[in-house]
């Protein structure tokens, strides 16, 4: 099972996988489409979504809820993703255990994931065995059956699975740290994994009411990508999501960030720190979030900046300074919440964090007054766009970009004409995007040091 994942960078990588498709590079007939799905909404409201790719008959079945860790409500921090936990402990019809040995019977492979926005589960099967994992992700949407006897031990794998991932990772500690002072009021300030006291706390109770509520077909969106129509995945649908009643409308009431205007530091110091890292994070627009015109350009602006060997800050830091071991940008716009833009650089051995920072500072500076140059515009795009052309044939490519994508309030518009967004981008759009976002008082500058470091000397 791999319960967490934010998804932020699948979701580019698999629209760029398609892209040459979309700008008519290889044709014509491709134009202004990417991953041609074919959707229909059921009588109860769950979102159908096809992605035919006739290559093998095999299919990747996908359902995801518009529920995730922020959707979690005070002191319940975790119960998201413990949740996704327990949804393998079965049903009357298919009794714990029993999920999974059937899709590993039949040949199949399945996983899960918890997010800060959705939660997914999957399977990817022959095609004459779609109609058995629909049937039991079906049972499992409503008729979940928990008891203490279950809920104990799950409990001791997740914190398990806690401290295997947090609590032994240095860098994951910081980046705890990072966003509890990035997100002053938002939700993503909690990780998704969950504080470890509010795991223990979490009752049988809250998370059967947590799965009641946001678990119905009207809050899930089924995704089907391979060797399937929508003329042949239809009566399959009705005939096991349709039966199922439509739950409430949902509606995410989440509290949201005030205005920021103060910069923030974490410095973090472990034994267990053998690669120091200088970091810097600030509070940006998403599709949902603040300028949201903006998304597009800062895809942009993150590869200029800091995608590949090419960039300015890899070809200063790395190839031409000399200076670090790592450096780079990244930026994803796919949140319902605020995004975040960051930056980070592992120095080398003799090289401050101090003199890092000073770097960092005088490297965007140069940026903002000298500008983002056209030509390096154009190769981004061009990099973005193409970056990854063949993953289009990918089974699960075109599912996980449009269910993430749906999941967060986009549309499948917004999917199929995202090459055609990317390549309107402008030099002048990209330097306006430059400037709105490196807002100090937006920001967390973070440090991660071996105990024994003095002054961020390494």
């Amino acid at each position: 099972m791999t319960p967490i994942s934010r998804l932020g960078s699948g979701l580019r990588a698999a629209l760029a996988a398609a892209a040459l498709m979309a700008t008519g590079l290889v044709g014509p007939a491709a134009e202004a489409a990417v991953f041609n799905p074919e959707t229909f909404t059921l009588a109860n409201g769950m979102q159908v979504v096809v992605v035919p790719n006739h290559r093998m008959p095999v299919v990747t079945h996908m359902v995801w809820y518009k529920v995730g860790a922020a959707d979690e409500g005070d002191g319940e921090s975790g119960i998201a993703h413990f949740l996704e936990h327990l949804m393998f402990k079965g049903t009357e019809n298919f009794p714990a255990g029993v999920f999974s040995q059937t899709v590993a019977r039949n040949g199949g492979r399945e996983n899960a994931f918890t997010s800060s926005d959705y939660t997914g589960y999957h399977q990817t099967v022959a095609k004459d065995r779609l109609e058995l994992v629909m049937r039991m992700e079906a049972d499992r949407m409503t008729h979940l059956i928990l008891n203490e006897e279950q809920v104990a031990p799950e409990r001791q794998v997740v914190l398990e699975e806690r401290r295997m991932r947090t609590e032994s990772d240095p860098g994951a500690l910081l980046g705890e740290y990072i966003d509890a002072a990035l997100f002053l009021n938002y939700p993503y300030r909690r990780p998704v994994i969950g504080w470890e006291h509010e795991i223990r706390a979490l009752s049988l109770e809250r998370i059967m009411a947590f799965y009641k509520k946001w678990y119905a077909p009207n809050n899930a969106i089924l995704v089907v990508a391979g060797d399937m129509t929508a003329a042949e995945l239809k009566p399959l649908a009705e005939k096991y999501y349709g039966v199922i009643p439509r739950g409430p409308d949902m509606e995410r009431l989440r509290p949201q960030e005030p205005e920021q205007r103060a910069p923030r530091r974490v410095v973090f110091k472990d034994d267990r720190v053998r690669q120091p890292q200088w970091g810097r994070v600030y509070l940006a627009p998403s599709y949902f979030f603040g300028d949201t015109s903006q998304v597009y350009a800062l895809e942009v602006l993150g590869d200029v900046l800091g995608s590949g060997a090419t960039s300015r800050f890899y070809r200063h830091f790395v190839i031409e300074g000399q200076k670090a071991v790592s450096a780079g940008v990244y930026y994803s716009g796919r949140a319902v919440g605020p995004a975040r833009f960051g930056l980070y650089v592992a120095p080398r051995p003799g090289v401050t964090l101090a003199e890092t920072e000073t770097a960092v500072d005088a490297l965007l500076a140069d940026a903002v007054t000298g500008g983002i140059t056209a030509e390096e515009v154009e190769r981004a795009k061009d990099r973005i766009i193409a970056s990854a052309v063949y993953a289009r044939d990918s089974l699960g490519g075109g599912a996980r970009a449009l269910g993430a994508a749906l999941a967060i309030g986009l549309a499948v518009e917004d999917v199929e004409e995202w090459p055609e967004r990317i390549r309107a981008v402008t030099t002048e759009q990209v330097n306006a995007a430059l400037k709105a976002v490196l807002d100090p008082g937006r920001s967390v500058t973070s440090e991660l040091l071996p105990t024994d470091s003095a002054d961020g000397k390494v």
